[in-house]
């Protein structure tokens, strides 16, 4: 029986929610609080140029992401690319991502290089993380790596994404982590990530295309102020100052957004998901005439950059100018997230031209910052036993955002893939959760 579902958001997870609603003949409408779909994959005008607010690449492991380009007719827009990686340190710039790289890096000790790159090759090639769950994540790595590799190459990744959180942090996470970037590589020596033709833009328009071909509803602008839940069962949404009712109610968004338009929630929900913890982002994206290095990542270990790195999106996809992203995390409670894009603006004009001397400003062609609360969950030892279940104790209610699929970060393919099981799983008369 078809069936009239809200689904809430429409980044990856909500239109991959949407869509396998709308094949199964059901009616999803879709609400969106921002002017466009896609979430934190959602495309700009960048002077001209359209492309994502922040960065995003494929992997050859990412299966749900190609398996729905593949039912879009979208497979030919994929390309996979060869691509590098760099480190600076000790004001150098120097090769990184390989044996041959790890072995001649400057700065660390033989030992030090032959534990970092054991525990590299062994995360790599390891697959229950389960025994991982419950270990805090820079002991474990301290414990594999010792404290020199951790000093020169872990701590400086931890401390500027994570800050007050760094002692609390799962290692099956980070373990996931590792794993996906090793397993995109076709041999030791190669990395190979993968682009779209036009971005994430492609994918997003030919989901959204696809659901509202099938009869389902993108309603953009609209964010719901409440859902209404009456004697333990939702009834539908409220937005804009109306309501409208739905069999049933999918969320996709944040966690702390659930918490302000789910009062009616039992409170022991209520304090779980309130309890969650978030990374935010301002990400800073440049334009230039000419590329800083020829490295798709670049890791940076340097007391005068308040970042763990940078990514050099055009020497993945090509593009007329030269594009990087540097992305500054933190807690969105620190001090640091209130400052003003211009503090932000300027630090990347000087980090950029300390890694590349010969870069001017003249070369600056343009430069923005997007600013993201909620960019990624905060996620300690045993976090998924934590969470709430994804189907609520109320009647017609599922609850799930990034953080559902740890220890998996978070990302497009991975998104997509949780977001068609819950699909599934709301709309089967025997539903677990």
């Amino acid at each position: 029986m078809s069936q009239r579902v809200a689904v809430l958001g429409a980044g990856p997870m909500g239109l991959a929610v949407a869509y396998q609603l709308a094949l199964e003949g059901h009616q999803p409408v879709v609400f969106e609080a921002d002017d466009r779909v896609g979430g934190m994959t959602a495309a700009f005008d960048f002077n001209g140029l359209s492309i994502e607010r922040y960065y995003h690449f494929h992997c050859i492991s990412d299966h749900a992401f190609l398996q729905m380009l593949d039912e879009l007719g979208l497979s030919s827009k994929m390309h996979w690319v060869e691509t590098k990686m760099g480190y600076w340190y000790q004001n150098q710039l120097q090769a990184w991502g390989n044996p041959l790289a790890l072995l001649q890096f400057k700065g660390l000790s033989l030992t030090a290089k032959l534990r970092y790159g054991l525990h590299a090759f062994l995360s790599t090639k390891r697959d229950d993380w389960q025994p991982l769950d419950n270990v805090e994540a820079s002991a474990w790595i301290k414990g594999w790596v010792g404290d020199e590799a951790y000093e020169v190459l872990w701590r400086r990744l931890f401390d500027y994404k994570f800050y007050d959180y760094v002692g609390n942090l799962s290692a099956a996470w980070i373990w996931s982590r590792i794993r996906r970037i090793g397993r995109s590589r076709y041999s030791l020596f190669r990395e190979k990530l993968g682009y779209l033709d036009g971005g994430s833009e492609t994918l997003l328009q030919g989901m959204k295309a696809a659901i509202e071909a099938k009869g389902g509803d993108i309603r953009l602008k609209t964010p719901v102020s409440k859902v209404v839940i009456e004697n333990g069962q939702v009834k539908g949404v409220e937005y804009l100052a109306q309501f409208e009712a739905f069999d049933k109610v999918i969320s996709t968004i944040p966690l702390p957004y659930v918490v302000r338009i789910m009062p009616d929630l039992p409170q022991n929900l209520l304090t779980a998901f309130n309890a969650k913890k978030n990374i935010a982002v301002v990400c800073v994206i440049a334009k230039l005439k000419k590329a800083v290095t020829e490295n798709f990542w670049l890791n940076t270990n340097d007391p005068e950059m308040d970042i763990p790195g940078l990514v050099e999106y055009s020497n993945l996809r090509p593009l007329d100018q030269h594009v990087v992203y540097v992305p500054f995390y933190m807690p969105g409670e620190h001090e640091k997230f209130g400052e003003p894009d211009s503090v932000f603006l300027d630090k990347v004009r000087k980090y950029l031209k300390k890694i590349n001397p010969e870069l001017v400003d003249s070369d600056f062609i343009d430069i923005r910052a997007s600013r993201y609360r909620y960019a990624q969950p905060i996620c300690e030892p045993e976090y998924l036993k934590k969470l709430p279940p994804v189907e609520l104790p109320v009647q017609g209610l599922w609850v799930a955002d990034t953080s559902y699929y740890y220890p998996e970060d978070r990302g497009i393919s991975e998104s997509i893939g949780f977001g068609r099981n819950m699909a599934k799983m709301a709309t089967t008369d025997d539903v677990t959760s």
